[in-house]
């Protein structure tokens, strides 16, 4: 995958997170210009997870499918229990 595409995918599930601090998307965005992509992942989704933040099915399968490239799997497979209908 080209780093746009990775910068297009992190700001997608970025956007489309529930996380509200707006510090967090920032740092996140920091990092995606930095072009630290496997970072600005797992801090988003770590923020997601210690904050125990809900997510939908469809979020969550975007997240395994980008983790399959970025890491971040031990990470994600925890993110299950967030899940919600």
């Amino acid at each position: 995958m080209e780093a746009v595409e990775y910068v297009a995918k992190i700001e997608e599930l970025l956007e489309g997170s529930p996380i509200t601090a707006s510090s967090v998307a920032v740092d996140v965005r920091d990092l995606l210009t930095a072009g630290e992509f496997a970072l600005a992942f797992d801090t988003m989704c770590s923020w997601i997870y210690e904050d125990e933040l809900s997510i939908n099915e469809g979020y969550y399968a975007q997240l395994v499918r980008l983790s399959e490239d970025l890491g971040s799997r031990d990470l994600i497979a925890r993110m299950r229990e967030l899940v919600t209908r």
